[in-house]
């Protein structure tokens, strides 16, 4: 069974709220600045590292905010969520915590390193060949079977208002700093992530740019705001980004995202690469590369920041051990 989402639109309240329960159970993640950086683009620029999150991203907190307000019957009969990796290791914690049953519906391409993970934090991974089987219809009937609660990625009212908590943190710490952000930038797939950032932040800073990027070849939050509507689309390969890979925006984030957006772009195979070499090299980060998304696009030069001040989401930092060296010494 699932629990149907909420007539009302997320609001800045539900961030706030969800903020509340992640007190002291989720990291509040720093927000560092990088002197080198701000020299290479001309701005200064606020680096908010979800890489250093419980799990290693951003995706604990929307997970935690789901199921910490199940009840009592719906925590017995457990949970299921289908992911390449930061949800699954997302949900997969939440409900070790909160002592509920998970079973993760996996690709069997997944990173190892995030199945590890998923399996560490005690739940049930099955796998699954992305190219022959649907992971939503091997959900639901998992579902059905159990009457276990699916958990969404993104499409989801307590998960967007629980990855909104990371542009809620920001907004405060950047003005502890004396800053006002006139642009920032976070990665996109579903878009839980950025719909919830960019609540926060037009609530802190209405004129604020928020951009989402995308991979190229994975552009579908481009081509919906373009429409105006939502758009499903095909790739015809995979991308580097192996956590920014859904065909189109969610029902419940697509409002958020035409309304609060000023755009969206897209990077790059080599682009990402660059930026997860840049993180490592001069931040100091380990950065997978859909986290490196948003930096890979201000070191392109694909939104115009000279002169301004801005946030930046490393939205995560699951990244193979063996796909980290091979972009470290330059092979991709």
């Amino acid at each position: 069974m699932s629990v149907p989402p909420r007539a009302r639109p997320v609001a800045l309240a539900d961030v706030e709220a969800a903020a509340g329960r992640l007190a002291g159970v989720a990291l509040e993640t720093p927000l560092i600045e990088s002197l080198a950086l701000n020299a290479r683009l001309g701005a200064r620029v606020l680096i908010k590292p979800e890489t250093l999150q419980r799990v290693g991203a951003f995706k604990f907190r929307g997970a935690y905010n789901r199921l910490v307000q199940l009840d009592a019957s719906q925590r017995k009969v457990g949970v299921v969520a289908f992911s390449s990796g930061n949800h699954a290791q997302g949900v997969a914690l939440a409900a070790k915590l909160l002592g509920i049953p998970a079973l993760i519906v996996m690709p069997s391409d997944a990173p190892k390193v995030k199945i590890a993970a998923t399996l560490g934090y005690g739940a049930q991974v099955r796998r699954y060949d992305r190219l022959t089987e649907s992971r939503e219809a091997i959900a639901a009937a998992v579902a059905a079977e159990r009457g276990a609660i699916v958990v969404p990625a993104f499409d989801d009212p307590h998960i967007i208002a629980g990855q909104g908590t990371v542009g809620l943190e920001l907004a405060r710490q950047a003005a502890a700093l004396g800053a006002s952000l006139d642009v920032a930038l976070a990665p996109v797939s579903g878009g839980g992530l950025l719909a919830g950032v960019s609540l926060a932040l037009k609530a802190a800073w209405p004129d604020v740019e928020v951009w989402g990027v995308e991979p190229a070849g994975y552009d579908d939050l481009r081509q919906s705001l373009a429409a105006g509507r939502r758009v499903t689309i095909k790739p015809s390969g995979r991308t580097l980004c192996d956590a920014l890979e859904s065909p189109f925006p969610g029902e419940l984030t697509f409002p958020i995202l035409k309304r609060n957006l000023a755009g969206a772009v897209a990077v790059t195979d080599a682009e990402v690469a660059e930026a997860m070499r840049y993180a490592f090299s001069v931040l100091k980060l380990v950065v997978e590369p859909g986290g490196a998304a948003g930096l890979a696009a201000l070191l392109a030069g694909r939104v115009e920041v000279g002169g301004r001040t801005v946030g930046l989401v490393l939205s995560g930092g699951n990244v193979d051990p063996a796909l980290f060296a091979r972009v470290i010494g330059g092979e991709l």
